[in-house]
């Protein structure tokens, strides 16, 4: 990943090969064309306190995502000048927002792909402001590389190496409150891309046995507690479930518990993520154009996975639970059929109308042994249903549970992240369709409102009195288009962010 550290340096005379620098747009109060955001001071001065009339003459707005590149005059010994657009000014008294400072910082970390050392003058009123931008760099600087040839990537035949090196301007390297901030961002966004690595690899090399795997070993070496059921565990404790979607595949299913733990803890928190590590659909086989990117559908378990060792390695004050539901689900003599009927961990029946509707299946059983341990809360994370995407669109994920004050309370944990998310309801009269003449309950209900169907037959499978909330990130999981703010085309490592910090205000104890 890219190297970051603070300094309090006069930009002037930094040596660097860039220097980035924020442009906002007028805002409602004051319109007009594009204004030098804080921290650019010295940058203007060099361009004889003109730089914003210039980069107007080239065309700059200040517009989000916006990247404009200029030679440096005399008085800067870095030859580059970067500026990137921040979006509307805010208006008086009032910093820039988070988020802007994280997209604008990812921005600029990719425009400078194939770049040593970079300098960034962004606006920084504080230490969270260090950390957004830190969190920006570190995450619009991702590249996945791992199948290309490195001496062609060298070449620039299949694309430039990441920005080596980001020092931010304005952070003072010796202030705790900054120092944390940028280990923070340090330990979530190298999980998280670890989490899009997962996510990007192909299936032939992430089966539910290398997940398990990679999961043995990062818990090692952070000291977190791993547990993992094999097939014929799995079967010996009636996983019907995970046991069914992955009895097509050659790769036999996985149960991966992490347990991370803290002496100070007073709450548990379980986290459950759905890891179809390839989705044909089973017998159910998805139609032409839909198997391209279902290597994706383990990005649930992906963030679980993230979100866990990140709470390790922050040391976070409150015992973080994550359960890998691990399977391949495949077409095969041995699969599951529609029409057959799979007895859950829990002891209910289902019916299974349908095979491409198995991550309810997995998580059911998960969410189950999640609830075993009486946990405060749980909360699963799954790409769960095409609906979602339907009604949220593909950067916004919906947000399910039994507890509105803690479907508000994940909400809330999102928007400080910044991951754009949405409430949504459990309708009572979409369960009736879900009933089933052979079995307790079937996994299809009502077209309609699909995404609902299917948080309600979750909740079917957590314990009684325990609070949850069920993240439906089908949309923003994988991003099919090109990049934008800190995302990258490929997996994203949707949700992680909201879980780290969901898990840092169980810590604070803001979780009731």
């Amino acid at each position: 990943m890219t190297a970051l550290t603070l300094s309090t340096a006069a930009v002037a005379g930094l040596r660097a090969d860039a220097i980035v620098i924020g442009v906002a747009k007028g805002s409602a109060s004051k319109p007009g064309g594009p204004v030098v955001a804080p921290g650019a001071e010295a940058v203007d001065q060099a361009y004889d306190g003109n730089l914003a009339g210039v980069l107007e003459t080239l065309g700059a707005s200040g517009a989000e995502g916006e990247v404009t590149k200029l030679p440096a005059p005399a008085g800067l010994k870095a030859p580059l000048v970067v500026a990137v657009g921040l979006g509307a000014r805010p208006e008086e008294d009032s910093g820039y927002d988070a988020e802007a400072l994280r997209k604008a910082a990812g921005v600029a970390a990719r425009a400078l792909a194939g770049t040593r050392k970079a300098a960034f003058a962004l606006p920084l009123a504080d230490a969270a402001d260090a950390g957004a931008v830190a969190e920006g760099v570190l995450l619009g600087a991702y590249s996945f590389d791992a199948y290309k040839d490195k001496g062609d990537a060298k070449n620039g035949k299949n694309g430039k190496a990441p920005l080596a090196e980001a020092v931010l301007l304005g952070g003072k390297s010796r202030d705790k409150a900054f120092k944390a901030a940028l280990e923070r961002a340090v330990a979530v966004s190298e999980e998280l891309n670890r989490a899009r690595d997962l996510i990007n690899t192909p299936p032939n090399d992430l089966n539910p046995e290398a997940f398990a795997a990679v999961a043995q070993a990062a818990a090692k070496e952070h000291g977190i507690k791993v547990q993992v059921l094999d097939e014929k565990a799995l079967a010996k404790g009636g996983y019907g479930g995970i046991l069914g979607v992955g009895a097509g595949s050659a790769s036999g299913p996985r149960l991966v518990k992490l347990s991370y733990t803290s002496s100070k803890a007073k709450k548990h928190l379980a986290l459950v993520g759905k890891g179809i590590t390839y989705d044909s659909g089973g017998i159910s086989l998805k139609p032409a154009g839909h198997n391209e990117t279902m290597k994706c559908d383990m990005s649930g378990a992906a963030a679980v996975f993230a979100a866990v060792v990140a709470a390790a390695r922050l040391g976070l004050e409150v015992n973080v639970t994550g359960w890998l539901a691990l399977a391949e689900n495949m077409p095969s003599g041995s699969a599951t059929r529609p029409g057959d009927v799979l007895r859950m961990y829990s002891g209910k029946t289902v019916e299974v109308l349908n095979t491409d509707a198995e991550g309810r299946l997995v998580l059911a059983d998960a969410l189950w042994a999640a609830s075993q341990e009486k946990p405060d809360a749980i909360v699963d994370v799954a790409t769960l249903t095409g609906a979602m995407m339907l009604a949220l669109g593909s950067r916004t994920f919906g947000i399910m549970a039994n507890d509105d004050a803690f479907r508000a309370a994940v909400h809330e944990a999102a928007e400080e992240a910044g991951e754009p998310a949405w409430p949504m309801p459990l309708p009572e009269h979409l369960r009736k369709g879900m009933e089933s003449a052979t079995a307790d309950i079937a996994n299809m209900g009502e077209r309609m409102g699909g995404g609902l169907v299917a948080g309600l037959f979750l909740r079917e499978f957590v314990g009684e009195g325990i609070t949850w909330a069920h993240l439906d990130i089908a949309g923003p999981a994988f991003n099919e288009g090109g990049p934008f703010g800190y995302t990258p085309k490929g997996g994203t490592g949707s949700a992680v962010r909201t879980l780290v910090r969901l898990a840092e205000r169980a810590a604070a104890g803001e979780l009731s």
